[in-house]
């Protein structure tokens, strides 16, 4: 996505693609049709002289499917686009598709199929790749296919589908899948080798063979053999028609996978819902045996699945550009996690200057072209943006008149493009099931990119008018025409004949994918994470606006989701995933194949950095979860630009906010006279957002409320609650930790919290114990402040296995299991300068102080940044594993152990104060 800084970049873009013969053709004029919604409505003709889907050359094209998919909605936008939008004139089969663990590329012969394990750093060191590259090819004697069509997909699987006139070939494929499930006739089972195998199992139909150091497992219908002939290796069916291959982990696992080697993989789906604070998601797979009664299946979790786990997993492992994959033995798993708070802006603070912002509010407001010129949807939807972000704004300080003439000139543009003809439309295409902006840019159009960055900004700005019209959201109204753009970029339904599913998010990836048509050596790609999840919080807004609560939960999905996709996969929070080899600490683009330290339009490091901050609004507060990661991202900007930020100052400044609100303000302070805002940005809504968090404090996102539209801020030790009601009768917001906060009707409210109210996790003292130096937990609050020091690692690895632990005990503890409560810490650590520490907790009950310890906890480790001063690791980190289960206490024993599951030095831990204390499940 080009730059929403610099027209002139957008512009020099346009003309390069032209000179390089990308543009798209003229289209020849029709007569257009109005498709009415509600008071609004849609073409279903291009205007004259534009263009949909076309090739590189500027042909058009139509979705590459077979028969029995002709009609559905094509999923663009995807890990596997290529097989159904042939981008590329002389390639009708696909470009690599990263699967993970295994990738893939359609040739005329059949499937080619890697699994790269050493990453390679290119582009001067700017970009990380675990390239596609072939070990074999899995296909049928004789085959030789003119093209490569899909046949059938579903959540995350796919399969691709060859046919010679002679022989038809079958392959099901997917994110996780180490296998390859094959269906073929008119010829035998073969697999060609790109170097001649080492065969290190010949069971007859089942061949264990090694490939350029990776370790495959070939499966024939039970009867037949493999028979290997130098690089070439055959199998005759027996007169079935199935076959499979696996990648192994290590050769001992072949009998493991064997087992399910016939198990085939027909469907995937993931199923969400959203409760009290917490967001679940369930990822299942739907199989069928070949042979047998085997129906289960294994599956591998991306980091951002295990992190979030408490289903067992197997000690297989994949590598993969996002890091270890783990295995899981079984056709589904959850995760559960915190969901990500969202507001339709910062509440009203002490810190804010009413005066100073009505004086900036004014300056938007009485500008002489607030919408800024915009013509095409992503220009358009920025300038939208700006103004939706400033009418919570007007609102608090009182200039009501301010606040309507905002929502008119937002009403007036949305409506211009909700409505058929003028100089812009939304126009639907038939062929590809799309609803395109015209005008278009930035390959919208042509090659159906990034639909989900241009609508995140018409999705919201309408959730702000809804909230103060609901009459204009009435689906009678323009409401109608909101949800036929949220249709078509994050559609939940997946029997819309008019659109597919979650167009641009990837559920199993986590995250969305920008490209339409994903025809890159380096599989698909996503530069501005932040704008996909702009249109998740648009989605959380208005759907709490309306009263879709099915839209606002999609949205708390998508948000939450891709939140934790993006701190792991574009910063690198737990500093796991990227390579050792890769000198950054954060991705501008994320690709199929890995990432890359860049932007489409410019090596400019405040824009790659801030790529991925834009825009700023009360969806933003996700990236606030992880502080540290926050500080190397802003320190390495200032590393490769030479200093403090300067063109994008104002983006990254309320960026920094989020980690240390005070040094923002600093900034601001020093730097406010004299800047010019980025293009979605303005000084209004700047000061307003550094002005509160340096008055309310950081977001606090170990703490949720049980509406989405909640959020926490923490200064020292004080807590500030924060709700938005989108409803017309007051309620009551209640927060994790017990506070509770009461919110009028149609209103956002904030204070401390009452009933509950103690910035500690725990509901009551007697539930809460203190660490004291020496070992012991104590219930008691008198204690002196302290620390003890965590022993290093030694650089060895001992995630999952306490390594000179510190051990606190209570022992005589009485207590009743409250149904529905878990056990809940908060551990103040400092690390100091050291990089790349991470410490473990482990939280263990002895039911009847019999010596045996009935259940144990084992949570994810916390990665501490290398600043002085003290970091929160919680149990928000989540669950890594657990044993037995939990009952009542009589007489028991409870230990907490806390100790370095990574790195090479020591660090300290809070002992003696209410910031660092064990919260136990019991009354």
């Amino acid at each position: 996505m080009p730059s929403p800084r610099t027209r002139s970049a957008a512009v020099l873009l346009a003309t390069t693609l032209a000179t390089l013969g990308l543009a798209g053709p003229t289209a020849a004029p029709a007569a257009a049709a109005a498709v009415p919604v509600g008071a609004g409505g849609y073409s279903d003709t291009r205007p004259a002289g534009t263009s949909g889907p076309t090739t590189n050359t500027g042909t058009p094209v139509t979705p590459k499917v077979t028969p029995a998919a002709q009609g559905k909605p094509v999923p663009t936008n995807d890990w596997w686009s290529s097989l159904a939008f042939q981008r590329y004139g002389d390639n009708p089969w696909s470009t690599p598709m990263y699967g993970h663990p295994l990738t893939y590329q359609a040739t005329a012969a059949g499937l080619d199929i890697g699994y790269p394990t050493t990453p390679a750093i290119v582009g001067d060191g700017r970009q990380y790749e675990y390239a596609h590259k072939r070990d074999l090819t899995l296909g049928l004697t004789g085959l030789n296919s003119p093209d490569t069509k899909a046949d059938s997909w579903s959540d995350w699987t796919v399969t691709p589908y060859w046919s010679d006139g002679a022989r038809t070939l079958r392959t099901t494929i997917g994110h996780g899948l180490p296998f390859v499930y094959a269906k073929g006739t008119g010829g035998s089972a073969r697999v060609t080798t790109a170097t001649a195998p080492t065969v290190f199992a010949d069971q007859g139909n089942v061949l264990g063979i090694t490939v350029a150091g990776h370790h495959y497992a070939l499966f024939a219908p039970t009867g037949t053999d493999w028979t290997v002939s130098g690089s070439t290796l055959t199998a005759a069916l027996g007169g079935k028609d199935y076959f499979s291959l696996a990648v192994l982990p290590s050769t001992d696992a072949l009998a493991t996978y064997r087992k399910y080697a016939f198990s085939f993989v027909t469907g995937s789906q993931v199923a969400w819902s959203h409760g009290a604070g917490t967001v679940r998601a369930t990822y299942s797979l739907t199989t069928q045996p070949q042979e047998g009664t085997e129906t289960g299946t294994l599956q591998a979790l991306y980091r951002h699945q295990w992190l979030n786990t408490a289903d067992a997993l197997t000690p297989y492992t994949y590598v993969s550009p996002r890091g270890t994959m783990k295995v899981r033995e079984g056709t589904s798993f959850t995760t559960s996690q915190r969901a990500a708070a969202v507001l339709p802006g910062l509440p009203k603070s002490s810190g804010v200057d009413a005066a100073r912002l009505r004086g900036y509010l004014n300056e938007v407001a009485n500008a002489p072209d607030p919408l800024q010129g915009a013509t095409d949807t992503y220009w358009t939807g920025k300038a939208l943006g700006r103004l939706a972000q400033l009418v919570p704004l007007a609102e608090q300080t009182g200039d009501t008149a301010v606040r309507d003439k905002l929502l008119g000139l937002l009403k007036g543009r949305l409506q211009d493009w909700f409505t058929v003809g003028g100089g812009n439309e939304f126009s639907y295409d038939r062929t590809w099931r799309t609803l395109t902006g015209y005008p278009a840019s930035y390959g919208s159009d042509t090659e159906l990119n990034d639909h989900h960055f241009h609508y995140s900004y018409y999705v919201y700005a309408a959730a702000i008018v809804a909230q103060y019209d609901p009459a204009w959201a009435a689906d009678s109204a323009w409401g109608g025409m909101v949800k036929t753009l949220v249709r078509d970029a994050a559609n939940p339904s997946r029997t819309d004949a008019a659109f597919p599913f979650l167009r641009g998010f990837d559920v199993y990836a986590g995250h969305s994918w920008a490209s339409g048509h994903q025809g890159f050596a380096a599989g698909n790609n996503q530069e501005s994470s932040s704008e996909s999840t702009n249109l998740s919080a648009g989605l959380v807004l208005w759907g709490a606006a309306t009263g879709d609560t099915a839209l606002r939960d999609l949205g708390v999905y998508l948000l939450t989701t891709e939140s934790e996709a993006i701190t792991q996969y574009w910063f690198d929070a737990d500093q796991q995933v990227f390579p050792a080899s890769f000198a950054h600490d954060t991705a501008g683009m994320v690709w199929g194949s890995g990432a890359a330290y860049a932007t489409w339009w410019t090596a400019n490091p405040e824009e790659i950095h801030g790529i991925n901050v834009l825009p700023v609004t009360g969806g933003s507060l996700h990236l606030g979860g992880e502080k540290a990661a926050i500080r190397r991202n802003l320190a390495e900007m200032e590393r490769e630009n030479g200093g403090p930020a300067v063109e994008w100052r104002d983006i990254l400044w309320e960026f920094q906010a989020l980690a240390d609100p005070a040094a923002a303000k600093a900034k601001w302070d020093a730097g406010h006279a004299a800047y010019t805002p980025e293009a979605g940005e303005s000084k209004a809504h700047t000061y307003h957002w550094i002005a509160t968090l340096d008055a309310l404090g950081a977001p606090d996102a170990t703490v949720t409320g049980d509406i989405p539209t909640s959020a926490v801020f923490t200064k020292g030790t004080v807590r500030t609650y924060a709700a938005h009601n989108h409803g017309s009768t007051a309620r009551t917001v209640t927060f994790s930790d017990g506070a509770k906060l009461t919110v009028p009707a149609r209103s956002t409210a904030t204070g401390t919290g009452t009933g509950g109210t103690d910035p500690d996790p725990g509901p009551s003292t007697g539930d809460t114990f203190q660490l004291r130096t020496g070992g012991a937990l104590t219930t008691a609050t008198n204690g002196t402040a302290g620390s003890d020091t965590l022993a290093s690692a030694g650089g060895a690895n001992h995630d999952g296995t306490p390594h000179q632990p510190l051990v606190y005990e209570a022992k005589g503890v009485n207590g009743t299991l409250k149904p529905g409560a878990a056990t809940a810490f908060r551990l103040q650590l400092d690390a100091g300068t050291t990089v790349g520490l991470g410490q473990q907790a482990r939280v263990s009950y002895d039911l009847t102080g019999d010596g045996t310890f009935d259940r144990t906890e084992t949570y994810h480790y916390f990665a501490t940044d290398p600043v002085a001063g003290w970091e929160e690791y919680t149990q928000g980190r989540g669950l890594k594993a657990a044993t037995g289960t939990l009952g009542d206490l009589r007489g028991g024993t409870v230990r907490l152990e806390v100790w370095h599951a990574i790195g090479n030095g020591t660090a300290k831990l809070q002992t003696g104060t209410d910031r660092s204390v064990l919260v136990i499940p019991y009354g």
